[in-house]
């Protein structure tokens, strides 16, 4: 089996960098493409790799194309072109035998779509969304859920394994990003389940920086009482780097995927209507933990300093 040298990859954003530079660091040959310029090009100044001026040319010098994109139908352009009729696109430019790794949080149903399409093509397709945040991406110490062939996951586990801690091969395409989804509706549940006790205990009289470390040490505990409010919430810095638009999309897509699979979801449904009416009420580009702001508002009461 031949090791896979030559590595494109898309998107630079807060994820994608630091896991493209950890492909440098691990040995790859690694050539990327971001539609911010400055962003590209301060990558390459910083870290190294190849720039691509276009998606034809990233696909035609890559064995493997990593996309790191904001959802999967930005990932259907960029294979595919607009209307699947696009100029530059990587379809037509990746070779026979070359594979296409989605990174991104993308539709279950959308990522088995694309992939037949890759298929007719001789181009294999894996999906493999990431669990862990910013800090975690720098790390190296991602959890990775990969959806797609053993034999083609077995290739690509070297790249998986440069920019991630576990490994989890989670079955069919489409599998990892079911996974993802899934994985985001149970956090952004216990963030707001945790939200709505703290602001109970906190009018009570209770202090939330106490009731944290209590929920931490007792059952109660989850990754958004352990990483989230001291850091990011009681702080006031809302500053995780997963934004509030990205994490909707994702309870979006694991409301989807209980609808396409006829499993009744009230709960998770209302979870996901929750987070999109703050939406609609913070400032673009919020950060996902600065929904707890929309709770304060409702109990007209603050955690953390001012």
């Amino acid at each position: 089996m031949d090791r896979l040298s030559k590595v494109g990859f898309i998107g630079l954003g807060n994820m994608g960098q630091p896991m493209a530079a950890l492909l440098l660091k691990a040995g790859f040959a690694l050539t990327v493409l971001d539609t911010n310029a400055e962003a590209q090009q301060a990558f390459v100044d910083q870290c190294g790799g190849s720039p691509a001026a276009s998606l034809k040319e990233l696909g035609s010098s890559s064995d493997a194309v990593i996309t790191m994109l904001p959802d999967g139908q930005v990932v259907r352009r960029v294979v595919l072109g607009e209307e699947g009729e696009g100029d530059d696109r990587l379809l037509g430019s990746m070779r026979e035998g070359t594979i296409l790794i989605d990174m991104s949080s993308s539709s279950p149903t959308g990522t088995q779509t694309l992939g037949r399409v890759l298929a007719q093509h001789g181009i294999s397709m894996l999906d493999a969304p990431v669990s862990g945040g910013v800090p975690r991406a720098k790390k190296g110490t991602l959890a990775i859920m990969v959806g797609g062939e053993t034999a083609v996951v077995e290739r690509c586990r070297p790249l998986f394994e440069a920019m991630g801690e576990r490994v989890f091969e989670t079955g069919i395409l489409g599998s990892g990003h079911a996974m993802k989804a899934l994985n985001n509706l149970v956090s952004a549940a216990g963030l707001i389940a945790a939200a709505e006790a703290l602001l109970i205990g906190h009018r009570f009289g209770l202090d939330p920086t106490v009731m944290v470390d209590v929920l931490n040490a007792s059952t109660g505990r989850n990754n958004s009482t352990e990483n989230k409010f001291k850091q990011f919430i009681l702080s006031r810095a809302f500053n995780s780097g997963f934004s509030l638009d990205l994490m909707v999309k994702d309870l979006t897509t694991a409301v989807d995927l209980a609808r396409e699979t006829s499993t009744p979801a009230v709960f998770s449904a209302a979870c996901r209507e929750l987070w999109a009416a703050a939406l609609t009420k913070l400032e673009n580009e919020a950060d996902h933990t600065a929904v707890v702001r929309w709770f304060e508002e409702m109990a007209r009461s603050q955690l953390g300093e001012a």
